[in-house]
Formats: C-alpha cells, structure tokens, sequence
C-alpha cells in the first residue's frame, strides 16, 4: 500500500487492510479522501476503505477481478488524478486493466504488478523463494512475468505501452510487490524491457 498526503487528504493506493492499531496510526494521518486501485488483480480491500471512510474510489471501467465498490472516477489517460502534479498511464494494449501514478515533483512511478523491484528476499520461506525463481522471479526491477502473460492479447504486444512509458520522467518506482527502488528506475526498467520481450 502506498499513501500520498495532500494537504489534510490521504490517498490510498492499492490498498491493503490493516489490524485495528495500525488504522488508527493510519487515520492520525489525515484524512481518507480517496482509495486507487491502479492493478486489476489487486482490490480485494478496496470497498472495505470506502466504506469505513466514504471515500471515493478510483479505478479502470470495467473492473474484472473485484466488481466492487462501483467507481466513483474512472482512471484513463485524460483523468485528472486526486493528487496535484500527477498523471495517470495506462496500458492501452493490457487485456486486464493496468495503470500508473506518477508524481511528477517526486518522479515516482508507483506500480501495481507490471513494473516491480525485488531487493531482499529475507522475509520470505525457503519454499517461498524457490516458487519464486520458478516463477521468474529475480532480486531486481523486472516485469512481472505471470502479469505480463496473463494481460498481453493474442497475437499482440505491450511493447508500444513500455516505450511510452520509458518517454515519462521518472527516476523512482515503487509497486505492489517489492521494495522502493530510488535513482535507477529508468535505466533498469530498460533493461527489464530487453529481457521480456527478447525475441
């Protein structure tokens, strides 16, 4: 989960429930305004948030994973997100929906499953790193790769979405899954580009 303060408003991204104690750290905060589910296979604590707090909820239409909460904004390209100095990118091409957050001041890129960065791996069971090894999964930045298969159309590419997200100004990501990597985004999101899709 992700939180973006703007003023005395929080967003939530990719929300994931908390325990009682760590809500009411949460809720010292600020308020929550606003709950985004930038990640299609992501969502299942969403309407939780928007009903505790009444918050508006934003994601891609249609959703196909979790229907619910019914949006209140739909994330597209054209969509003036709830925080300032921000932009929204989607994967046109994805078969699932998908999108990013940049906050341009910052230049992060927050991700859901497409873009991840794996540093440490020490929180994680034996059985749990070897399944992701096997998986293809890697202590660097890389697409995710059951994402990757799960949302490229037959016969299609999401090459075109990746350029167009390389043209974004950013030096830092931080997804769903992982570690926030600082400085190196773009240069290794370069290189995880030439892996997937390597012919």
């Amino acid at each position: 989960m992700v939180i973006v303060k703007n003023g005395d408003e929080l967003t939530l991204i990719n929300p994931v429930r908390l325990n009682d104690e760590a809500l009411i750290t949460l809720e010292r905060l600020g308020s929550i305004s606003h709950v985004m589910r930038l990640g299609d296979f992501h969502g299942l604590d969403d309407r939780f948030y928007v009903d505790r707090y009444q918050a508006e909820f934003w994601c891609q239409s249609p959703p196909d994973t979790y229907k619910l909460p019914i949006a209140s904004h739909v994330i597209s390209s054209a969509a003036i997100p709830p925080v300032p100095n921000a932009q929204f990118f989607v994967y046109e091409a994805a078969r699932f929906p998908e999108a990013c957050l940049l906050l341009e001041d910052l230049k992060l890129l927050i991700t859901t499953d497409s873009i991840q960065y794996w540093a440490d791996w020490s929180y994680t069971t034996f059985l749990t790193r070897c399944i992701l090894r096997l998986m293809g999964f890697e202590l660097t930045l890389l697409i995710g790769g059951p994402w990757l298969k799960r949302v490229t159309p037959q016969g299609g590419s999401l090459v075109p979405d990746f350029e167009r997200l390389l043209a974004l100004d950013f030096e830092h990501v931080v997804g769903a899954h992982g570690q926030l990597l600082r400085e190196a985004a773009k240069p290794m999101l370069k290189v995880a580009i030439s892996k997937s899709f390597a012919q």
